[in-house]
C-alpha cells in the first residue's frame, strides 16, 4: 500500500502542518514500515503560476502543435495526477494563510483539474482514502470573535471531498501561533489543549487511513 503526502507550508523547520501531517505519516507506517511514500512539497517547490492558463489552452490544441509552455504544462498535469491516482492513500498537509487558501495549493487543485481524467463525473480518485492536516496561526471556530474568518477549509473540503471523491478525514490545529505572536499570550493553556487534542486526532486518522479499504 502506498501512501502520496503532499505539504504545502512554505517551511521546513518549525512548520507545524508538517509535525501534523508527521504524526499521521508515522501511524500510517505502523505494520508497513517498507511501504513507498511519493512526497511533493509544492510550498518550497512551488507549481509555477503560468502554468494552470497554459495547461488549459493546450487542451484545446493537437499534441504536436502545442508551445513548448503548452507542453511541460500538460506534462505536469499528468504527472500531478498520477501521483494521486497511483497512491492508495492520500495525506496532504495545507496550513492557512492569510485567511485563505495558500497560493500554492489552490494552483497545484487547478491544474490537477485541469488533467482530463478529472473532469466532472470520472475522477480516479472516488472513495481513495484520505487525511487533510490544517493548521490556523488564531482560532476561527464557532463562537470565537473571528468565527467565519477560516475562508480555506470549506473550499478545501469541498474540492478534496465533493470534486475529487476523496474519502476524507480532517486534522485541524489552532492557536499555532500562540508563543510567536506576544498579544496571543493570554491564550497559552487554551493553545496546549488544542495542540495535544489534534496530535491525538492525527494518530487516529493516521490509524484510520492504514484500516481505510483501498478504492476500487
Amino acid at each position: 500500500m502506498s501512501l502520496f503526502r503532499l505539504d504545502a507550508s512554505i517551511r521546513i523547520d518549525g512548520s507545524a502542518s508538517r509535525a501534523i501531517a508527521d504524526i499521521v505519516e508515522e501511524e500510517w507506517r505502523v505494520g508497513r514500515p517498507g511501504s513507498p511514500v511519493v512526497r511533493r512539497h509544492i510550498g518550497t517547490e512551488p507549481i509555477p503560476a503560468t502554468a494552470w492558463a497554459e495547461a488549459v489552452s493546450g487542451a484545446g490544441v493537437p499534441e504536436s502543435q502545442r508551445t513548448p509552455e503548452q507542453a511541460a504544462a500538460t506534462a505536469l498535469s499528468t504527472a500531478l495526477v498520477d501521483e494521486l491516482a497511483d497512491a492508495d492513500a492520500l495525506l496532504l498537509a495545507v496550513p492557512l494563510y492569510n485567511f485563505g487558501v495558500s497560493q500554492h495549493f489552490k494552483t497545484y487543485v487547478d491544474l490537477v483539474i485541469a488533467e482530463p481524467r478529472m473532469a466532472p463525473g470520472s475522477t480516479p480518485l472516488a472513495g481513495k482514502p484520505a487525511v487533510l492536516a490544517t493548521v490556523q496561526g488564531g482560532n476561527y471556530a464557532a463562537g470565537t470573535p473571528k468565527e467565519g474568518w477560516d475562508h480555506a477549509t470549506g473550499w478545501m473540503r469541498r474540492i478534496l471531498e465533493d470534486v475529487w471523491g476523496l474519502d476524507l478525514r480532517i486534522v485541524t490545529r489552532e492557536f499555532t501561533l500562540v508563543g510567536t505572536n506576544p498579544a496571543l499570550d493570554q491564550f497559552t493553556a487554551i493553545a496546549d489543549e488544542l495542540r495535544v487534542a489534534a496530535e491525538a486526532s492525527a494518530r487516529e486518522h493516521g490509524r484510520s487511513l492504514r484500516r481505510m479499504p483501498q478504492a476500487a
